[in-house]
């Protein structure tokens, strides 16, 4: 399987260790397959009675076949063994009669970023092998709080590779915060930028296309690459675990063989939900994609009236990971369904102009598979409240903006179809907003509310948050978004 840049008509191709490696295409575009394999029944049958990572392999071997099976299968292995995922990895728990939640969070840093970012170090590292680089691949990342953790839990002490993550600094939990300030590694740094995530963002982006930058890079051994869902090994394994969860609801009997299930996502970079896209679109039976969105509602008014338009107020919210004006992986999707030459003039707009408007056909074509809905802070508190009293579920603030959309969505429709919902992260990671929430009343103190959240529901605090505040702060650089590339070559 060969990969082009979403905005190349020329149809440029490489391999994925290529892609893998790169990151970001040449012209800013982002990487996709030339072609997307098929899932039969046959196969998701055999993938019912597999491990999680014997299923990962699988589908990654569809995808990535410049690697052999058996390359996948041990790093998958690897990556979701039970030291890193010690309650298991995607479990499924089930709400009530027509919600599901498929929890991503039991990793090493409590995100679903786990779920891709224990496997892509082990998939960049055969890159540059497969590739024959020899240089330093220095990782750039910008995060809106998950992604950044779960980057440097993942990259850390890897030989060959650095990396360096850009984060907003009022933009985050303290919790997120705090993990990213005491990350240990030999091999990593962590600097906060005045600004927003689409600050930080567009700053990796700038760096990217900077070929003055990029150059005296490889004069000192480095190139460069991305852990965002920009990059495709970021990305194709999230694809993995919504066959899983059709596969586990298949052995439960929640569902027969052929039963179609609907899929709703909390979403700011587009990259977890356009991943169910790509698995409804290899076979798997999936109806409607809701895309769940908190205050910056941009993707909502997208999908409702063709226009992506940016200019607007930036809202900062107790859902902090999708606080995002600049949704990166919408481009896959334009791409899928507008092609090379309108996703290039779209994006083009967009950076000129900060929106852009869709055809109404091109518009019918995504109508057809996603509904957008959000909801706002105080409806994400009570809904959050709602599910812990009625159900005894305990979600943190982006699992229940997607829950509160979810609700919004059989309310509109009445369509009866089960809904797996992505949770994607642990109640403890926004431990102070959800006992907040929930007791009514400000927890005691900022990483106190650990200890608060867990006294107050009788939970256990997810593992790789305990004794957080006991950790060593190694890291607290603040700068301008303007000075990432000197942060760089500091770093360098």
């Amino acid at each position: 399987m060969k990969y082009f840049s979403t905005r190349d008509t020329e149809k440029n191709s490489f391999d994925s260790a290529v892609v893998i490696k790169k990151g970001l295409a040449a012209d800013g575009g982002l990487f996709v397959p030339d072609s997307l394999p098929s899932i039969s029944r046959e196969e998701i049958e055999k993938l019912c009675g597999m491990s999680y990572p014997e299923r990962a392999a699988t589908v990654l071997s569809k995808f990535l076949t410049d690697y052999t099976y058996e390359e996948l299968l041990e790093d998958c292995k690897n990556a979701y063994c039970e030291a890193s995922f010690p309650d298991g990895a995607a479990q499924l728990n089930k709400i009530n009669d027509t919600i599901y939640s498929l929890e991503l969070w039991h990793g090493p840093t409590a995100a679903f970023k786990d779920m891709a970012l224990q496997i892509m170090p082990r998939l960049l590292s055969r890159a540059l092998v497969k590739t024959g680089e020899k240089n330093t691949a220095l990782i750039l990342v910008a995060t809106s709080g998950d992604t950044g953790k779960a980057a440097l839990e993942g990259y850390k002490d890897i030989e060959g590779i650095k990396i360096i993550v850009f984060y907003p600094v009022d933009g985050v939990s303290k919790v997120q915060k705090l993990q990213m300030a005491t990350q240990t590694g030999n091999n990593v740094n962590v600097c906060a930028i005045k600004g927003n995530f689409d600050d930080a963002q567009n700053g990796v982006k700038k760096i990217f296309s900077d070929n003055e930058a990029k150059q005296k890079l490889l004069e000192n051994s480095y190139i460069l690459s991305s852990a965002n869902s920009i990059n495709w090994g970021r990305l194709a394994p999230q694809i993995v675990y919504y066959v899983s969860a059709y596969c586990d609801m298949l052995n439960s009997g929640d569902i027969e063989y052929g039963e179609t299930v609907n899929v709703c996502v909390p979403t700011g970079n587009f990259g977890n939900i356009f991943a169910a896209y790509l698995a409804k679109l290899m076979g798997l039976p999936i109806a409607k994609l809701i895309c769940a969105s908190n205050d910056n509602n941009v993707l909502t008014e997208f999908l409702s009236t063709g226009t992506y338009n940016r200019n607007r107020k930036f809202h900062t919210t107790i859902s902090p990971s999708m606080d995002i004006l600049i949704s990166s992986n919408l481009e896959r999707l334009l791409y899928f369904t507008a092609g090379s030459e309108k996703t290039a003039d779209y994006m083009q707009q967009l950076n000129k102009n900060g929106q852009y408007t869709i055809s109404d056909d091109i518009k019918a074509l995504i109508s057809e598979n996603f509904e957008g809905y959000f909801a706002n802070e105080d409806s994400t508190r009570k809904t959050l409240e709602r599910f812990y009293k009625e159900y005894g579920y305990l979600a943190d603030t982006h699992t229940s903006v997607a829950l509160d959309c979810a609700e919004q969505y059989i309310a509109k429709t009445n369509d009866t179809k089960k809904i797996i919902v992505a949770s994607t992260a642990s109640p403890y990671k926004f431990a102070a907003d959800v006992y907040e929430a929930i007791a009514h009343k400000p927890a005691s103190a900022d990483t106190g509310a650990l200890d608060d959240l867990a006294a107050l529901t009788n939970t256990e605090i997810s593992y790789p948050l305990r004794n957080l505040a006991d950790r060593k702060v190694n890291f607290n650089t603040v700068i301008e978004s303007a000075d990432m590339l000197n942060e760089v070559y500091k770093f360098m």
